[in-house]
Protein backbone atom coordinates (compact mmCIF):
# COMPACT_ATOMS: atom_id res chain seq x y z
CA UNK A 1 0.00 0.00 0.00
CA UNK A 2 2.76 2.25 0.89
CA UNK A 3 4.45 1.72 -2.56
CA UNK A 4 1.46 3.06 -4.48
CA UNK A 5 1.36 5.92 -2.33
CA UNK A 6 4.98 7.38 -3.39
CA UNK A 7 4.70 6.79 -7.06
CA UNK A 8 1.84 8.99 -7.18
CA UNK A 9 3.27 11.54 -4.44
CA UNK A 10 7.03 11.43 -7.71
CA UNK A 11 4.16 11.91 -10.38
CA UNK A 12 2.12 14.57 -9.39
CA UNK A 13 5.68 15.92 -8.08
CA UNK A 14 6.90 15.37 -11.66
CA UNK A 15 3.98 16.88 -13.13
CA UNK A 16 3.80 19.78 -11.52
CA UNK A 17 7.91 20.13 -12.23
CA UNK A 18 7.07 19.93 -16.06
CA UNK A 19 4.29 22.39 -15.35
CA UNK A 20 6.46 24.57 -14.37
CA UNK A 21 9.06 24.40 -17.07
CA UNK A 22 6.55 24.79 -19.46
CA UNK A 23 5.70 28.29 -18.05
CA UNK A 24 9.21 29.30 -17.82
CA UNK A 25 9.56 28.25 -21.00
CA UNK A 26 6.31 30.16 -22.24
CA UNK A 27 7.54 33.21 -20.66
CA UNK A 28 10.93 33.05 -22.68
CA UNK A 29 9.86 31.82 -25.73
CA UNK A 30 7.21 35.13 -25.87
CA UNK A 31 10.25 37.73 -24.67
CA UNK A 32 12.93 35.63 -26.74
CA UNK A 33 11.61 34.21 -29.46
CA UNK A 34 11.51 30.38 -30.13
CA UNK A 35 15.15 30.64 -31.86
CA UNK A 36 17.30 33.11 -29.51
CA UNK A 37 15.68 31.27 -26.23
CA UNK A 38 17.73 28.43 -24.60
CA UNK A 39 17.20 25.78 -22.20
CA UNK A 40 20.10 27.26 -19.80
CA UNK A 41 17.27 30.92 -19.80
CA UNK A 42 14.39 28.71 -19.38
CA UNK A 43 15.69 26.46 -16.41
CA UNK A 44 17.01 30.44 -14.68
CA UNK A 45 13.19 31.32 -15.34
CA UNK A 46 12.37 28.24 -13.53
CA UNK A 47 14.33 28.75 -10.65
CA UNK A 48 15.81 25.61 -11.44
CA UNK A 49 19.10 24.13 -13.15
CA UNK A 50 19.77 22.98 -16.39
CA UNK A 51 19.96 19.61 -15.19
CA UNK A 52 16.76 19.95 -13.44
CA UNK A 53 14.96 20.79 -16.80
CA UNK A 54 16.85 18.16 -19.04
CA UNK A 55 15.22 15.25 -15.98
CA UNK A 56 11.77 16.41 -17.80
CA UNK A 57 12.51 17.65 -21.47
CA UNK A 58 15.53 16.64 -23.54
CA UNK A 59 15.79 19.87 -25.58
CA UNK A 60 13.93 23.12 -26.15
CA UNK A 61 12.05 21.33 -29.00
CA UNK A 62 10.49 18.82 -26.63
CA UNK A 63 9.32 21.51 -24.69
CA UNK A 64 8.07 23.70 -27.67
CA UNK A 65 6.16 20.86 -28.93
CA UNK A 66 4.77 20.41 -25.25
CA UNK A 67 3.69 23.89 -25.20
CA UNK A 68 1.94 23.11 -28.63
CA UNK A 69 -0.10 20.14 -27.00
CA UNK A 70 -1.20 22.44 -24.66
CA UNK A 71 -2.50 25.29 -26.88
CA UNK A 72 -3.63 22.19 -29.32
CA UNK A 73 -6.37 21.58 -25.79
CA UNK A 74 -6.72 25.39 -25.14
CA UNK A 75 -8.11 25.37 -29.02
CA UNK A 76 -9.92 22.61 -28.92
CA UNK A 77 -11.99 23.68 -25.12
CA UNK A 78 -12.83 26.39 -27.60
CA UNK A 79 -13.29 25.36 -30.73
CA UNK A 80 -17.06 23.32 -30.96
CA UNK A 81 -16.71 21.04 -33.84
CA UNK A 82 -20.56 20.16 -34.09
CA UNK A 83 -21.57 23.99 -34.24
CA UNK A 84 -23.66 24.68 -36.65
CA UNK A 85 -21.95 26.69 -39.87
CA UNK A 86 -24.44 25.66 -43.10
CA UNK A 87 -26.57 28.28 -43.31
CA UNK A 88 -24.63 30.80 -40.69
CA UNK A 89 -23.94 34.24 -41.99
CA UNK A 90 -19.82 33.66 -43.08
CA UNK A 91 -19.13 36.31 -40.88
CA UNK A 92 -20.85 34.87 -38.05
CA UNK A 93 -18.15 31.88 -38.48
CA UNK A 94 -15.30 34.10 -39.30
CA UNK A 95 -16.17 35.79 -35.91
CA UNK A 96 -16.34 32.59 -34.30
CA UNK A 97 -12.98 30.97 -35.11
CA UNK A 98 -11.01 34.45 -34.97
CA UNK A 99 -12.06 35.90 -31.46
CA UNK A 100 -11.34 33.14 -29.26
CA UNK A 101 -8.02 32.08 -31.40
CA UNK A 102 -6.88 36.12 -30.67
CA UNK A 103 -8.18 35.22 -27.19
CA UNK A 104 -5.69 32.37 -26.50
CA UNK A 105 -2.51 33.97 -28.28
CA UNK A 106 -3.27 36.75 -25.94
CA UNK A 107 -3.35 34.77 -22.86
CA UNK A 108 -0.60 32.69 -23.67
CA UNK A 109 2.03 34.86 -24.32
CA UNK A 110 3.97 32.53 -26.67
CA UNK A 111 1.11 31.30 -28.82
CA UNK A 112 2.92 33.25 -31.74
CA UNK A 113 6.19 31.93 -31.41
CA UNK A 114 5.07 28.43 -30.96
CA UNK A 115 3.11 28.79 -34.06
CA UNK A 116 5.71 29.01 -36.22
CA UNK A 117 8.29 27.35 -34.60
CA UNK A 118 9.31 23.90 -36.85
CA UNK A 119 8.16 21.46 -33.38
CA UNK A 120 4.67 22.99 -33.39
CA UNK A 121 3.46 21.49 -36.74
CA UNK A 122 0.92 19.96 -34.70
CA UNK A 123 -0.44 23.42 -33.56
CA UNK A 124 -0.73 24.83 -37.23
CA UNK A 125 -1.65 21.26 -38.48
CA UNK A 126 -4.59 21.67 -35.85
CA UNK A 127 -5.82 25.06 -36.31
CA UNK A 128 -5.66 24.19 -40.36
CA UNK A 129 -7.80 21.16 -39.72
CA UNK A 130 -10.81 23.06 -37.63
CA UNK A 131 -10.60 25.12 -40.24
CA UNK A 132 -10.89 22.44 -43.18
CA UNK A 133 -13.26 20.76 -41.11
CA UNK A 134 -15.59 23.80 -41.13
CA UNK A 135 -15.38 24.38 -45.06
CA UNK A 136 -16.47 20.57 -45.01
CA UNK A 137 -19.56 21.10 -43.44
CA UNK A 138 -20.50 24.18 -45.22
CA UNK A 139 -19.40 23.06 -48.75
CA UNK A 140 -19.32 19.12 -48.58
CA UNK A 141 -19.34 19.10 -52.63
CA UNK A 142 -15.65 20.79 -52.41
CA UNK A 143 -12.79 19.13 -53.96
CA UNK A 144 -10.47 17.90 -50.22
CA UNK A 145 -7.60 18.79 -51.57
CA UNK A 146 -8.54 22.53 -52.70
CA UNK A 147 -10.43 22.95 -49.29
CA UNK A 148 -6.90 21.87 -47.54
CA UNK A 149 -5.36 24.36 -49.47
CA UNK A 150 -8.12 26.87 -48.51
CA UNK A 151 -7.76 26.30 -45.01
CA UNK A 152 -4.03 26.47 -45.13
CA UNK A 153 -4.05 30.04 -46.66
CA UNK A 154 -6.56 30.70 -44.51
CA UNK A 155 -4.22 30.03 -41.39
CA UNK A 156 -1.48 31.88 -42.90
CA UNK A 157 -3.47 34.89 -43.67
CA UNK A 158 -4.15 34.76 -39.94
CA UNK A 159 -0.65 34.10 -38.93
CA UNK A 160 0.95 36.68 -40.73
CA UNK A 161 -1.59 39.27 -39.04
CA UNK A 162 -1.34 38.04 -35.51
CA UNK A 163 1.64 39.61 -34.37
CA UNK A 164 0.29 43.06 -35.35
CA UNK A 165 -2.52 42.22 -33.52
CA UNK A 166 -1.30 41.12 -30.68
CA UNK A 167 0.97 44.50 -30.59
CA UNK A 168 -2.05 47.04 -31.12
CA UNK A 169 -4.12 47.81 -27.84
CA UNK A 170 -7.70 49.61 -28.54
CA UNK A 171 -9.27 50.98 -30.88
CA UNK A 172 -6.25 49.63 -33.23
CA UNK A 173 -6.22 45.80 -32.11
CA UNK A 174 -10.21 46.42 -33.09
CA UNK A 175 -9.33 48.28 -36.41
CA UNK A 176 -6.45 45.87 -37.46
CA UNK A 177 -8.97 42.59 -36.44
CA UNK A 178 -11.43 43.71 -38.35
CA UNK A 179 -9.00 44.28 -41.30
CA UNK A 180 -8.36 40.51 -40.58
CA UNK A 181 -11.83 39.39 -40.57
CA UNK A 182 -12.17 41.17 -43.97
CA UNK A 183 -9.42 39.82 -45.72
CA UNK A 184 -10.66 36.34 -44.59
CA UNK A 185 -14.33 37.19 -45.58
CA UNK A 186 -13.31 38.05 -48.95
CA UNK A 187 -11.01 35.31 -49.51
CA UNK A 188 -13.51 32.77 -48.30
CA UNK A 189 -16.86 34.24 -49.77
CA UNK A 190 -16.83 32.50 -52.99
CA UNK A 191 -15.91 29.22 -51.51
CA UNK A 192 -18.59 29.10 -48.89
CA UNK A 193 -21.47 30.71 -51.54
Amino acid sequence: MVETVKPRRRQARGERRMAQLLNAAEEVFAAEGFNAATTNAIAAAAGVSPGTLYQFFPNKDSMAAALAERYVDVLAEVHDPEAKVVGVPLDDVINRMVDPAIAIAEEHRAFEAMFWAQPCDKLRDSVTANVDRTIATRVPELDPSRRRLIATVTVKIFGALLPAILAASGRERVELTGELKRVLRAYLLDVSD
